[in-house]
């Protein structure tokens, strides 16, 4: 009990709500308890929390990129996000949105010098037009255009 005491001077306010925690029970039914540790049998890894957290959160991988890799892969992959997009204008107005964030890195560049251009509108526009106008009909192999019996030429 003297030693008890002696101790209770020194114990710090984190180590007293600890203790206090652990005497109501607030550890007792906590998941994982009595299964070993994850990782334990692998080597080291410094980075294995941020490992971890991208794949319990989902995070997909480009997001740890630096902003100009970003920016690049945005640029090469936006003919397909734009594809089903309704209008001209809502086309014109991702591009414009890409380009704002290319021009706005070039001027407070961060991370790795990598070269990033704008992106041409004109040409993923016209991109966008030919994927959206329907392909032109073949006509049908014997067809024969008829004469429609009300008019008469």
């Amino acid at each position: 009990m003297a030693n008890e005491a002696y101790w209770a001077r020194y114990e710090s306010t984190i180590d007293k709500q600890i203790r206090m925690a652990e005497e109501r029970g607030d550890f007792a039914d906590l998941p994982g308890k009595g299964k070993p540790l994850s990782g334990l049998d692998e080597p080291y890894d410094e980075n294995w929390w941020v490992r971890r957290w991208v794949q319990r959160e989902g995070v997909p991988s480009e997001g740890l990129l630096p902003t100009p890799l970003q920016l690049r892969k945005e640029a090469e992959r936006l003919p397909e996000t734009v594809r089903d997009l309704p209008t001209e204008e809502a086309v014109r107005a991702a591009v414009g949105e890409l380009n704002r964030r290319i021009a706005e890195w070039v001027r407070a560049p961060s991370g790795p010098a990598v070269p990033v251009r704008k992106v041409d509108a004109e040409a993923i526009v016209q991109g966008w037009r030919a994927a959206r106008s329907p392909a032109p009909r073949a006509p049908v192999a014997g067809a024969t255009t008829r004469r429609r019996w009300w008019r008469r030429k």
